[in-house]
């Protein structure tokens, strides 16, 4: 242990207990994989395992010495839900269902009299499409074909008024001769095995109790079961078998079962199933708003390109149903609060009309402070009082509004804990004034004085000192311009004071590393706090490096944890460029957009190979943050004393008719419209108009003091 420590700066925290325990139960799972999996083969297993299990497969993991065996190169799924609820049921890219949080999944196959089988997770991409419906209701369509066999699966949650929600899956299933519609109940999910230890079909002969916590509603009473105990082996190797089980119980742990529906040659046979939710509902939901209700007066995109636009609707519902409680970075995996997430999550949602949750969620962090000040997610990192700070000067500079009482004391406070914990000597060299070495989740490699920590203190405290003059709380303003500027010359005096050998004109991760992955984290330095004027040399020299050396397949490769294609940190130097006037953004965006998956989803790190999701949340509400952040600021950016208007317009998008809002900024409510050379800015202002730049791609920029709305495009 000595030894590995030596490889990290001291550290008050060797790392967060929080992430430790996590870890353990996350490779607890994957020793119960490794017994489980690879010495039962002739299972239908989920997706990820029938790919990384594959020796014929470009997904294959050799497993040899692999202390656990863990999904690494599929973590993807989609999570179906409603506004206002916080459960979701997720769905993975062959459409096995997971209805409860971490818990057994439903599969659906098909078998013939002859015995050629449709299962999901063993066919080839090209037999597979899969898709996401944003209507009414998020429904992830699945449709499989294969030998003359097709299956089509729409998976939904639904709900009345006065009845808590279901998950549910409309089966359409085809066959060119007689067979079986199979229902299977499967002892596993996306992350592997997740025990079954009973199964129970109720009196109606309809439905099957899973474990004593849910109900799965077949919607109708099936011709046979086959049930199935791990000694046993999978229940889908005597399929159709020729005996009937009402009820199962398996110590191991690996209860499976089957209930069949038999279909008919060259008819489409139809199935509903529901599942109920009361384990992870806790309470009875009686009502939710419909979608459109909770998404009425948020920004809307109008573009010609639907992919980009499915995208950016697709990530206004994630971000929505990610904070329908707390603010949770995705479904599963991440379904935990960190303030680091949350506050990034917000910025969108303060931005592009989802105020009233922001400030719900907001309105939380006071009691999540430590009595010494310390916004606490986890110990052992430093970013988050100057995330707070931000993110509520945020919050008050789009309102108008100063904080609330309970926060505002909060933040006094987050400002003196601040001010205490930075280091008052210079040792090692280049670390006076900052703060002290941490653990980074954002990856950035051991425990080490980041600069991330300290921009982020920086920043807040200056953004929040605005604020707090604006609304004549001149003392608190005082306190944390005074300490905003001793950070900023502390990191200045750190950052010049690193050897050219080792900085390249660029800003490490820390004041003692040499250049690599990790300095992406310095990069929050322009995107979004904007310490340094657009274009600023150390800034943009830290981008350039980061290009040369950290993209893999057009994206920021993150070398450290991640070991994958990271879109949201992808978007992060986009809008850099962006700001910088520099029209490399452009090829980030479009990759990112690449990236996304069938159903508009970013896992956090994106396996270089199989495209598939390799570490984090297979539905990551950072991403879709960034990514509304994105489509955002190519339309409507905000500078220190202007607005930037249309700076990101990408050229495909141009011709027909474009359009973006409302959103916020600290002028008011502002709406772009662009019809050929036609530009119109709608804006609500505040007080008097702000000064504007119009800046499209292609044209010449004009400069507005003011009042103007409509302005006429040179062609360059």
């Amino acid at each position: 242990m000595a030894r590995i420590r030596a490889f990290a700066q001291p550290s008050e925290v060797a790392e967060p207990f929080e992430l430790l325990r996590a870890g353990i139960v996350f490779h607890a799972r994957g020793l119960v994989n490794a017994k489980a999996i690879q010495h039962n083969l002739d299972w239908v297993w989920p997706y990820w395992v029938e790919r990384q299990f594959n020796p014929a497969s470009r997904s294959f993991v050799p497993r040899a010495f692999s202390f656990s065996h863990i999904n690494l190169t599929h973590r993807n799924w989609t999570a179906v839900g409603m506004p206002d609820v916080a459960v979701y049921p997720i769905v993975d890219p062959r459409g096995l269902v997971t209805p409860l949080h971490d818990g057994w999944s439903l599969d659906f196959w098909i078998v013939t009299e002859s015995r050629k089988r449709l299962l999901p997770s063993k066919l080839e991409d090209d037999a597979v499409t899969q898709s996401l419906e944003l209507g009414d209701e998020l429904q992830v369509r699945t449709h499989c074909q294969s030998e003359g066999t097709e299956l089509e699966l729409g998976t939904r949650m639904v709900g009345e008024v006065g009845k808590p929600p279901m998950v549910c899956t409309n089966v359409r299933a085809m066959a060119k001769e007689d067979g079986w519609l199979v229902v299977a109940v499967r002892p596993y999910n996306p992350e592997g095995v997740q025990f079954i230890q009973r199964i129970a079909l109720d009196s109606s002969g309809r439905a099957f109790r899973v474990n004593g916590e849910a109900t799965v509603d077949l919607g109708e009473v099936p011709i046979s079961l086959r049930m199935a105990h791990y000694a046993e082996g999978d229940v889908y190797l005597n399929l159709p078998g020729d005996s009937d089980q009402r009820e199962i119980a398996c110590g191991t742990g690996m209860a499976t079962a089957a209930a069949l529906f038999r279909i008919h040659a060259g008819q489409a046979r139809e199935l509903g199933v529901t599942v109920s939710l009361e384990r992870d509902l806790g309470h009875t939901v009686t009502s939710t708003r419909s979608w459109a209700e909770a998404l009425r007066g948020t920004a809307s995109l109008e573009i010609g390109d639907a992919r980009m636009k499915f995208l950016y609707d697709a990530a206004m519902r994630t971000v929505l149903l990610l904070s329908a409680d707390e603010l949770v970075p995705g479904p599963y995996t991440y379904r935990r609060f960190w303030f680091r997430d949350a506050c990034l999550m917000l910025a969108p949602m303060l931005a592009l009309g989802l105020s009233s949750a922001a400030d719900r969620i907001i309105g939380t962090f006071a009691p999540r402070q430590t009595a010494a000040g310390y916004f606490l997610s986890q110990e052992g990192e430093w970013d988050s009082n100057g995330q707070v700070l931000w993110i509520v000067a945020r919050q008050c500079a789009l309102s108008h509004r100063p904080p609330e009482a309970g926060i505002d004391r909060a933040l006094r406070k987050a400002v003196r804990w601040l001010a205490k914990k930075r280091l008052a000597k210079d040792d090692p060299a280049g670390t006076r004034g900052l703060l002290p070495p941490g653990f980074s989740a954002e990856h950035l490699g051991p425990n080490d004085y980041y600069y991330w920590d300290d921009f982020w203190a920086w920043g807040g405290l200056k953004e929040m000192a605005k604020q707090w003059r604006r609304h004549c709380n001149y003392e608190a303003a005082d306190e944390a311009e005074k300490l905003a500027e001793e950070f900023a010359a502390n990191i200045n005096r750190s950052i010049e004071s690193i050897p050219e050998r080792r900085s390249k004109g660029a800003i490490p991760a820390a004041p003692g590393r040499r250049m690599d992955a990790g300095a992406i984290g310095s990069m929050v330095a322009d995107y979004p706090l904007q310490l340094y004027p657009h274009g600023a040399p150390r800034v943009m020299g830290t981008l350039d490096w980061l290009l040369d050396h950290c993209f893999h397949g057009g994206g920021f490769f993150q070398e450290m944890i991640h070991s994958g294609i990271n879109a949201y940190l992808t978007l992060d130097l986009a809008q850099t460029l962006l700001r910088a006037g520099d029209p490399r953004f452009i090829g980030l965006i479009r990759r990112v957009a690449e990236l996304a998956s069938p159903t508009g989803q970013w896992p956090e790190a994106i396996h270089p190979g199989t495209h598939g999701g390799c570490m984090g949340d297979g539905q990551h509400g950072w991403a879709a943050a960034e990514w509304l952040m994105m489509i955002r600021n190519c339309f409507v950016r905000e500078e220190e004393n202007h607005l930037v208007i249309g700076s990101g317009i990408l050229p495909e998008w141009l011709g027909g008719r474009v359009s973006f809002g409302p959103t916020l900024t600290p002028w008011g409510r502002v709406s772009v419209r662009l019809e050929g050379k036609h530009l119109e800015i709608d804006g609500d202002w505040h007080e008097r108009p702000p000064h504007v730049i119009v800046a499209v791609p292609g044209y010449h920029s004009i400069t507005a003091n003011g009042g103007q709305s409509v302005f006429s495009l040179e062609a360059l």
